[in-house]
């Protein structure tokens, strides 16, 4: 075992005699060659044995005269007992001499990892690397690489560090020292051994960038009482949250071991650490893959259709709503566990939105089908146009995450065109109107309106009608095209709201004005691109 120097000697044979799996004592040995950790475990095993042989019979053959050589120190200091040894009331506890360490080391091929608990062991083999694909396949997504996720019971840590403190003591004794650092972390060891089987498993390479997930959970329930004693001593690392089942979380434990001193550690914890009877458990195989997006434009033609669905205390209003129109078909062709809608701005329930639509996004959650042809997003919106006359969608494609963005800039930024249909109470000639036409750049300030009072905080918003066109009908109807600045309150700068917007059509005209339809015209943002359809 190339990997392993002279140094490395004794803490190998401390580290088996304790019943520490091979990986686990590479790991603390500092060694960083992938390819080493993915040898069979019973080949580790016995070229360590090799490895502590052929250092033995070196030794041997050395002169008598040879000063202090590691193993002789080592084997005296752990058989006299020195004051670097302490028992389990506080501390290290006494290591079987080198001499007694060839029953340990057989054992130790197989028991559980004293450090690992069997991540480095059981969950390495063939048969778990099958079982985890059968779990991805059986999903049924499609994905090009993924990225392996793994959650480690927390008590890992604590063992973890009470082997740290067992090796960094042996080592002290030969005058060398070994950072917490410097060690491999178990989840790197572990996804060096695990990527290359499940890559050639599932004939896709591992990639950190991946949106395709494969996650595992791993539990040991025979040791999940090992992190309590940190509670105690670091109270305030371990808060309650809503959304955890338990305060000993990964990285609460973490925080309490960095403040933990080591004394009062190895008062509570045993080092070595004990070695357990069961393996740990993989509680969850789970698959997820990362988000994708959809956007296009809609048409709603319809005056009784809200845009998201429409209910108040628990009762729904309306039967559907655009948001549910188009996302039932992109949920079932995506295959998506669930979705989030948005748009730039929204319009009422009586509002129809014409000319070229409003721009739209859909998020779909943990998507199975993620690629799509530019033919088959035309034969998608296509689908969704034929099942309801009441929307119409177009420009439908593929976006990113970073690319909704624009949409969201131009909720505020950008101006919108509205036709209203408006009543007046007395009567009016085309004469009475027209002035409104000359009207530029009208400055309004407009309290929250009464019916959203309930959902918006009370303010006062200042908006800009740009320019207002008016269209002749009758002597208590005419037409009004508006540009106005977004976020605007069409509804309340006609009838004024009770004279919370400011100035209104009516007090323009000086009479009672009330608005009858109202249609969104455009809606001037340049997102997404326009297709070709």
């Amino acid at each position: 075992m190339s990997s392993l120097t002279e140094k490395d000697r004794p803490i190998v044979q401390l580290l088996l005699n304790t019943g520490t799996c091979p990986r686990c004592i590479l790991r603390f040995c500092c060694v960083g060659s992938q390819t080493l950790y993915r040898h069979p475990y019973k080949d580790l095993m016995k070229d360590l044995k090799e490895f502590l042989k052929n250092n033995q019979e070196k030794e041997d053959t050395v002169c008598s005269d040879v000063v202090d050589p590691p193993c002789k120190r080592i084997r005296l200091e752990h058989t006299e007992g020195g004051p670097g040894d302490l028992n389990h009331n506080g501390a290290l506890q006494q290591i079987p001499s080198v001499n007694d360490g060839n029953a340990a080391m057989e054992d130790s091929a197989v028991k559980v990892c004293n450090v690992c608990l069997g991540i480095l062991q059981e969950f390495c083999e063939v048969d778990f690397v099958k079982k985890v694909c059968q779990k991805v396949n059986s999903a049924d997504y499609q994905f090009t690489s993924f990225v392996f996720s793994v959650s480690l019971p927390p008590q890992l840590s604590v063992r973890e560090r009470a082997a740290w403190l067992l090796v960094k003591q042996e080592m002290g004794k030969l005058g060398l020292s070994l950072a917490k650092d410097d060690i491999v972390q178990l989840k790197e060891a572990y996804k060096w051994i695990i990527h290359p089987q499940l890559s050639e498993e599932l004939g896709v390479p591992a990639d950190g960038k991946s949106l395709f997930e494969v996650s595992v959970v791993f539990a040991h329930p025979e040791t999940e009482d090992e992190c309590r004693f940190l509670a105690t001593a670091c109270p305030d690392c371990f808060k309650p949250a809503k959304n955890k089942q338990s305060v000993f979380t990964r990285m609460a434990v973490i925080k309490a071991l960095e403040k933990i001193k080591e004394e009062d550690f190895l008062k509570h914890f045993p080092c070595p650490p004990s070695s357990p009877k069961n393996l740990c458990v993989a509680l969850e195989i789970q698959c997820n893959n990362g988000a994708v997006f959809v956007a296009g434009r809609y048409n709603k033609y319809s005056r009784n259709l809200p845009q998201t669905p429409w209910i108040i205390d628990g009762e729904r209003k309306l039967e559907s709503s655009v948001e549910e129109l188009i996302s039932e078909h992109l949920m079932a062709e995506f295959k998506a566990d669930s979705f989030n809608f948005s748009s730039s701005g929204r319009e009422d329930v009586d509002v129809r939105t014409l000319g070229n639509g409003r721009p739209f996004a859909i998020e779909l959650v943990n998507p199975r089908r993620i690629r799509f042809t530019a033919e088959e997003m035309k034969g998608l919106q296509q689908t969704i146009n034929n099942s309801s006359d009441k929307i119409q969608v177009r420009d439908l494609q593929l976006v990113t995450r970073s690319a909704i963005g624009r949409m969201k800039e131009g909720e505020e930024e950008k101006t919108k065109t509205y036709s209203a249909l408006i009543w007046t109470d007395k009567a009016i000639q085309k004469e009475d109107i027209a002035f409104l036409d000359d009207i530029k750049e009208l400055k309004l300030d407009q309290k929250t309106p009464l019916r959203v009072l309930h959902r918006r905080p009370l303010a006062v918003r200042c908006r800009i009608i740009h320019t207002m066109q008016s269209e002749y009908i009758d002597e208590h109807h005419f037409r009004l095209h508006l540009k106005t600045q977004a976020g605007t309150y069409i509804k309340e700068f006609v009838h004024g709201d009770f004279g919370r917007t400011k100035p209104n059509i009516g007090s323009l005209l000086n009479r009672t004005a009330d608005i009858l339809e109202l249609d969104v015209e455009s809606v001037d943002v340049d997102w997404p691109p326009t297709l070709d359809n």
